[in-house]
């Protein structure tokens, strides 16, 4: 299995009539996939997410992928096949399609609808075509046929690209659920087809690499929804992915069948179960789904709310019902159903959720103690027999963290796929298929672009790494007024605390110690504003560490007059 190194450099010229492939997100982490594919020049584009930050990227709306590399080749760029329309695969194309508005968008029905919505926001008006299981698309170079995939949002494709260096199949997230709610399976005939003709790298979802056997059905789900509709005795909420059409169809039809009307909560929850309702794929009985403003006049046994918020996003309806900063208050006697699986990394948030909602008399019902969520990934079991199908001549596993990438390579070897065609690769890395193997040999930039409010790529490491140092250990501030020509103290020092636990009255002891310091500089002849706010961040800080053990931001001002 090779894998890249730290010291990987720029990659070559791509040789004639080889196929370049080139991750910039979904290696090594869940989310922001993006894989650029090279051929003649032109390039294609598959998915383009995003990542949701984490709690030590305070104040972090979302994360993009580094366009850096491909930034002066939008020109070449043939088009952006999304197989799927969750926040992870598309939530990035507002921003490329910033760069360059153009870019034509190819996807199923609902995904484009999805994109399109999300572009309006943006006031973007995309170039589509819009394409089904089944159907072949030239785009330049690039011969690309679609593949139905059954994933936990209706109308998934993987993608099938021809060039002249050979065939890659992307699949992109997938599992093989045999009782779909939609009646829509994984296309394993299309899939063995693809293998006959030869694949010669397959892209593969390693989300589940490491869980042993097959994905339960969807449709599994429904008994226990269906209990827990039985059992309630007020009001329920159900915190759901706003893009989770199967699960909240199971969600309506419990409803139905329970006598509750349902009201979805959350912009992104309204727009998208609106477009799935007006698209067919969510079937909504008549009168069913009323507006959140009418619930007040519904008695609580016949409410039934719908929110975004099961990852413990903190600006989500959930995160703020726990915390009490939500039109709808949580009692006594309440039902919530977290209806999804934890994304790694946000078990904390959603654990501190769960609590929030204990305290005001809710009883929770969560992955942990009921089956109300199967998930959308293949499990190992699955791609065993996958890879059984498709023989793949070279393997890169894809979407996943290092163990997910690592379990879902072994699985390939365990089929027959030699240890040297398959590419353990990472965000950046760049693989070459070049007369039928697969190799790395290079790397391009790849780092995290954060959008910051109105901001993007604005925010980098040093202002993050300020903004949890604000966070853990709070501010000192020190003002000082200096005479300008002497360098003596004509105002101060006033020391102020903020977020550090530390009294006022407590930095009476180390004034003179300020003071004299900055006497010592003056008759050394040291006046410089910028030198002066060093020898009081040194000092200060000293003091601190040694008496508090701790590390605050200290923020000198020095004014001269």
């Amino acid at each position: 299995m090779s894998h890249p190194h730290p010291e990987l450099g720029a990659p070559p010229k791509l040789p004639k009539g080889g196929l370049r492939v080139t991750p910039l997100g979904g290696l090594g982490e869940i989310g922001r996939n993006m894989t650029v594919f090279e051929y003649g020049g032109r390039l294609l584009i598959v998915d383009c997410g995003v990542l949701f930050p984490e709690e030590e990227q305070p104040g972090i709306d979302l994360i993009l992928p580094d366009f850096t590399s491909i930034r002066d080749r939008l020109d070449d760029i043939d088009g952006i096949v999304l197989t799927h329309g969750h926040e992870d695969h598309i939530g990035g194309v507002p921003y490329l399609l910033r760069e360059k508005p153009d870019i034509p968008l190819i996807g199923s029905k609902l995904t484009l609808a999805l994109i399109e919505a999300k572009l309006q926001e943006h006031r973007i008006r995309p170039y589509t075509l819009e394409v089904a299981e089944g159907d072949r698309e030239r785009l330049g170079p690039f011969d690309c046929e679609f593949v139905a995939v059954n994933h936990s949002i209706p109308d998934a494709l993987a993608v099938a690209v021809r060039t002249p260096a050979g065939m890659v199949v992307a699949t992109g997230d997938f599992k093989m659920d045999q009782l779909p709610m939609d009646g829509r399976l994984t296309d394993l005939h299309a899939f063995a087809r693809l293998s006959e003709e030869g694949i010669d790298l397959l892209l593969s979802d390693s989300t589940n690499a490491e869980v042993p056997g097959f994905v339960p059905p969807e449709r599994d789900i429904s008994n226990v929804i269906r209990g827990v509709f039985a059992g309630a005795q007020k009001r329920i909420i159900v915190a759901s992915f706003a893009s989770h059409v199967h699960r909240i169809q199971q969600i309506l039809d419990a409803a139905h069948e329970y006598g509750r009307r349902v009201a979805f909560v959350g912009r992104s929850m309204v727009r998208n179960m609106g477009i799935a309702r007006d698209l067919g794929y969510l079937k909504v009985p008549p009168g069913l789904v009323v507006d959140v403003k009418t619930l007040d006049d519904l008695p609580d046994h016949e409410v039934v709310l719908v929110c975004t918020g099961s990852q413990g996003e903190p600006m989500a309806a959930l995160s703020r019902m726990a915390n009490r900063d939500h039109q709808i208050r949580i009692v006594q006697g309440d039902t919530v159903i977290l209806a999804s699986s934890l994304i790694p990394g946000n078990e904390n948030a959603v654990y501190r959720v769960i609590n929030g909602l204990t305290r005001w008399g809710a009883n929770v019902v969560h992955k942990g103690n009921a089956k109300v969520h199967v998930s959308g990934h293949a499990s190992a079991g699955e791609l065993l027999y996958f890879y059984n199908i498709c023989k793949p001549k070279n393997l890169m596993p894809v979407h996943g963290e290092w163990r997910h990438l690592r379990a879902n390579a072994e699985l390939g070897a365990l089929t027959g796929v030699p240890h040297d065609r398959i590419v353990i690769a990472e965000d950046g890395v760049v693989v070459d298929l070049v007369e039928g193997k697969a190799k790395i040999v290079g790397k391009v930039q790849a780092g995290y672009v954060y959008v910051d409010g109105l901001s993007v790529g604005d925010v980098g490491e040093p202002a993050l790494k300020d903004r949890r140092i604000l966070g853990d250990e709070g501010i000192i501030s020190v003002f000082v007024v200096v005479d300008s020509s002497t360098g003596k103290i004509t105002g101060g020092p006033h020391i102020h605390a903020r977020g550090s636990g530390i009294e006022d009255s407590a930095f009476t002891a180390v004034m003179p110690r300020v003071q004299e310091v900055l006497e010592k500089s003056a008759q050394d002849g040291v006046v410089e504003p910028h030198q002066l706010q060093q020898l009081i961040r040194r000092t200060l800080g000293k003091w601190v560490s040694d008496n508090y053990r701790r590390r605050p931001m200290i923020l000198p001002v020095v004014v001269e007059v």
